[in-house]
């Protein structure tokens, strides 16, 4: 939410993400990098500072001010000396989050933080916090009370001593935000930050009661100070006397509607009439705050932070709710928002192979994409793009169809629900109660929608799904009807479900709805049973059908949990999974339970998860009884042993909460809300993972089947400590020896000078400590090559497809054979109207074309080696007739090799120029067989024996010579007593 840039580096800019860490530009905002992964210990950057003496040194604040309902709390204060290289933590914890950092643009080491404190509660650590030392030490200079925190905070660059800052009064639960109250101020000191004076009731202020206050001052006029006042007469104030007294200069709703949310100005640092206003749109003033007619429009809508640059007007950085954007000409354009900061409030994987990651991203909207392979990046559907919509709206849950696997069900916010076919984008809106509300207390709405609520179908019947307000809802005829089959199955204390907004301003959606099962997992064993958790701590389970619900909540589990995700066993009947969460009620302990008796007993199951990695959800894998994931506000763990402890998985994923995760044939896939989808791999090594793991020196774990055309045969292996050499051998159904592969080295790089093609090749084993990877890429050896091939439209290089069937790899390291074990290659399932046979004659051409290829660049090395020796053997013999013979003996050879293969050739686009030769024929007419899998056409045949044909004219001529010419020329050489030529 913050933005900060410097003025002395004109393409270098800073903008911190909402769950998503810091990012950098140093190309004026054409490419982007996270510059804080692996150095922060949370996520959300509320506030940037670039210290204008020394642009390498940056501070951070994070945590959220906007206090929306799904925020992400920080753990303090961050500072780089070295342009966001390496981060230095500074302390300020228990801030949580912060609204802003200021330096004072004379000295780098004096910095003021603006902490609003703990959103979910009452706290010390809040008010405006200051250093003098670079952030080594810090002393709280400005404090109210443990109710409100600073939410604004702005140093008159003229005389670095004045700030001016406000606080806010202001509190959230997962059912209401208030904001206002006698705390709400707006200060001033001239003393940097010694003492202050409260500027709250001075001439012209609005009375109370006041919310909000964002602030900011001219550095044109140090007299001139803006306030935007969230007041029931609020709006935009303008003092010409440094705050003495005030004038209300424009009280539009447009700059104070959702006064929580946004309630920003920023004064041009040129031109003293000219000041900014910051809410869903960015607005204009030039005539000192009194109009803000002109509208500048940005990529994404919702501003909060605008960093200019002080030489430099038409300099700007704009923070919003898609990230930041860069301008050069006052904000007339802008550049991309294209950064991987997505906020997934749930995921799902698709039956597709590859199967499609979806889900519901914040502010946007649904969003599904193939989760592998450069072939299958294109989207399906009316999207001509690499990703699609599928309903539903940007908080959603989302589930497809069992039976029709274009077809998905997506929610929102209002109550949403759409039934999409992404095979022609036909929707259909089927909510269950239609009634939209908007600026309503819960306890006014006849069905309580939460922002984001649980829809699935029932595992043991496809046409059986389910959806939840307060109560749960089924249907059977796709949304047509709905059927009522529970009663409210939570708490609904009255408390919760009042107004929400604050003493001045309301704020009533979906994200305060309250006391709604949040939670549902119908039974993967019985149709009868299905099991609900609600956001207000409830847990029940009906055996029936939904006749009858038993509350089985937890003893352990408070009231004002939420239950975020349960999961039942698909292994064991009766076993239910679940992760709550308290963080709302600023409780951020883990809350993660198990029973396996249907609720009668629980066991808290929280042994290895770090203090504070409060849980979003738990799932457990399909194939590996007790092998579970879970996902925190701060990464990813795993237990192996049904929850009795968990151990990090976090490995190169950044701290970011993850707001959902599910198992996905071998891979875990993540949502995480900040940062995007991420994907685990392949979690055999998980699966067979045990305590002697660590005894053994080298394990291959067992391989997954390969599908031919979209996923190659991945060979993941665990070495004690790094070796010398690995190699891999892959062995045919009948044992025979296809391919060798060898590495000696800890990490795989291709070369830069690798061709295009180079991208389908196998990688090399690698010999690291750990876990290593070696991939083939189900290809047989290629034909033999020769140095400087150049071949047009094709590889030279590559082998033919391997056909369907069984397979083995086997493992040495060194001399030893560690394990052997079998695999497949399956076929892909996407095709249509291909056999088994057809794709055996399609691998069975393609090795006759590699056989023929090699035939035709053997000659060609032989050729060349011939020549070579004759180079420089045939200067020993002065003879007219040998120096005849051999002219027209190489002349001859020349011709051959100058058919085979275009010799002129010596740029890869060469072929172009020169006339492709009879290799090039080969190799592209195995590309054209292999372009996709299906049999060869009967053209590809007649080609085959047209070009063998040929070859076949071309070795009767080269054998011949060979065996008439060169004997002669080898008498020759013998004669003058030198060496003969090889035939080689």
């Amino acid at each position: 939410m913050g933005a900060s840039g410097s003025s002395s580096r004109p393409n270098e800019y800073y903008f911190g993400a909402t769950g998503g860490g810091l990012w950098k530009t140093i190309d004026g905002g054409n490419t982007w990098k996270c510059v804080t992964d692996g150095y922060v210990t949370s996520s959300s950057v509320g506030a940037v500072a670039v210290a204008e003496t020394n642009p390498d040194v940056v501070y951070i604040g994070m945590g959220e001010t906007q206090l929306r309902g799904s925020i992400t709390q920080g753990d303090g204060v961050y500072k780089t000396t070295d342009g966001g290289e390496t981060w230095t933590h500074l302390g300020l914890e228990a801030t949580q989050a912060i609204a802003r950092v200021r330096v004072d643009p004379t000295n780098e080491d004096i910095v003021y933080v603006a902490a609003l404190g703990h959103p979910y509660g009452n706290n010390e650590e809040r008010g405006v916090f200051k250093s003098v030392n670079g952030g080594k030490t810090w002393k709280k200079v400005l404090y109210v009370s443990d109710k409100a925190g600073a939410a604004d905070l702005i140093i008159d660059p003229n005389t670095p001593n004045v700030l001016y800052a406000s606080t806010w009064q202001v509190y959230r639960k997962a059912w209401k935000m208030w904001g206002g109250g006698p705390d709400c101020k707006l200060w001033k000191s001239i003393d940097g930050g010694e003492t202050w004076t409260d500027l709250t009731k001075n001439p012209g202020m609005p009375t109370g009661p006041i919310g909000k206050i964002g602030v900011t001052v001219s550095p044109v006029d140090s007299n001139r100070v803006w306030a935007i006042v969230e007041a029931n007469e609020g709006g935009v104030f303008r003092s010409d006397d440094a705050g003495k007294t005030w004038k209300l200069t424009n009280n539009e709703r447009k700059l104070r509607q959702r006064a929580f949310y946004y309630s920003r100005l920023v004064a041009d640092p040129k031109d003293k009439d000219i000041v900014y206003g910051l809410n869903v749109g960015f607005f204009k003033s030039t005539d000192g705050g009194v109009t803000f007619d002109d509208r500048i429009t940005t990529p994404h809508g919702d501003n909060h932070d605008l960093w200019i640059d002080p030489n430099n007007p038409d300099r700007m950085i704009n923070a919003n709710d898609g990230g930041g954007v860069v301008s050069i000409n006052g904000g007339k354009t802008w550049t991309a928002q294209d950064y991987p900061t997505s906020q997934f409030y749930h995921v799902m994987a698709t039956s597709d192979v590859p199967y499609h990651v979806v889900g519901a991203q914040q502010d946007n909207s649904t969003l599904a994409i193939p989760s592998d392979g450069w072939d299958f990046m294109q989207a399906r559907g009316p999207s001509p793009d690499w990703y699609y919509a599928v309903g539903g709206g940007e908080s959603g849950w989302i589930t497809q169809s069992p039976t029709n696997p274009d077809v998905f069900y997506a929610g929102s916010q209002g109550a949403l629900l759409t039934r999409y076919d992404r095979s022609n984008g036909q929707i259909r809106d089927i909510q269950v109660y239609p009634r939209f509300f908007s600026g309503e207390p819960a306890s006014a709405l006849p069905e309580r929608w939460q922002w984001t609520f649980p829809i699935m179908f029932a595992p043991k019947d496809p046409n059986v799904m389910y959806t939840c307000s307060q109560h749960v809802w089924k249907t059977t005829n796709d949304g047509q009807t709905w059927e009522k089959i529970s009663p409210d199955l939570t708490y609904a204390d009255p408390e919760t479900l009042g107004k929400t907004g604050g003493v001045i301003t309301m704020d009533m959606n979906g994200p305060e709805i309250y006391a709604t099962v949040f939670a549902l997992a119908p039974s993967n064993h019985d149709i009868n049973t299905i099991w609900a958790g609600s956001d207000d701590g409830k847990i029940h389970i009906t055996r029936d059908g939904g006749k009858n619900w038993e509350d089985i909540t937890p003893t352990e589990l408070p009231k004002f949990s939420r239950v975020s995700i349960i999961e039942e066993s698909i292994h064991n009947p009766g076993t239910l999974y679940v992760a709550a969460n308290r963080y709302q009620v600023d409780d951020r302990a883990p809350y993660v339970f198990k029973t396996h008796d249907y609720g009668k007993t629980w066991t808290k199951i929280i042994l290895g998860i770090k203090d504070g990695h409060f849980a979003r959800a738990i799932r457990e894998d399909h194939q590996k009884e007790g092998l579970l994931f879970l996902a925190t506000e701060h990464g990813v763990y795993f237990s192996i042993n049904d929850g009795s402890e968990w151990q990090s998985l976090q490995l190169n994923l950044p701290d970011t909460p993850i707001r959902d995760l599910v198992i996905k044939d071998n891979d875990v896939v993540l949502g995480s809300h900040g940062r995007g989808f991420w994907i685990l791999d392949d979690i055999q090594p998980l699966r067979e993972y045990s305590k002697n793991l660590k005894n053994q020196k080298s394990v291959l774990f067992k391989p997954t089947n390969a599908i031919r055309g979209i996923y190659n045969a991945n060979f993941q292996y665990y070495l004690e400590e790094q070796v010398d050499t690995v190699t891999f051998s892959i062995f045919d159904a009948d044992s025979k020896l296809i391919d060798t592969f060898g590495g000696n080295q800890p990490k795989y790089e291709k070369s830069e000078r690798s061709s295009w093609w180079s991208r389908f090749s196998s990688t090399k084993p690698t010999t690291a400590k750990g876990i290593n990877t070696f991939t083939w890429n189900l290809r047989y050896p290629g034909p033999t090559t020769f140095d400087g091939i150049i071949i047009w439209g094709a590889s030279a290089e590559v082998g033919p497809k391997a056909p369907l069937g069984n397979y083995t790899v086997q493992m040495k390291v060194g001399e030893e054979v560690v394990k052997s074990y079998p695999f497949k290659i399956e076929i892909d399932p996407n095709l249509k109207g291909v056999t088994a046979d057809d794709l055996q004659k399609q691998f069975e051409l393609a090795s006759k074309i590699t056989a023929k290829a090699t035939i035709a660049n053997e000659a060609v090395i032989k050729i060349r080696s011939i020549r070579k020796q004759m180079d420089s053997l045939g200067k020993g013999v002065s003879s007219k007739k040998f120096k005849k013979l051999s002219e027209d003996f190489m002349a001859s050879l020349t011709k051959i090799e100058e058919d085979l293969y275009q010799t002129k050739n010596q740029s890869g686009q060469d072929p172009l120029n020169f006339p492709i030769k009879l290799n090039n024929r080969f190799n592209a007419l195995q590309r054209s067989i292999e372009n996709g899998d299906a049999k060869p056409t009967d053209a590809a045949y007649v080609v085959y024996n047209e070009l063998s044909e040929e070859l076949d004219g071309h070795m009767a001529k080269l054998n011949s010579l060979l065996q008439k010419e060169l004997p002669k020329i080898n008498q020759f050489l013998k004669d003058n007593q030198l060496s003969t030529i090889e035939n080689k």
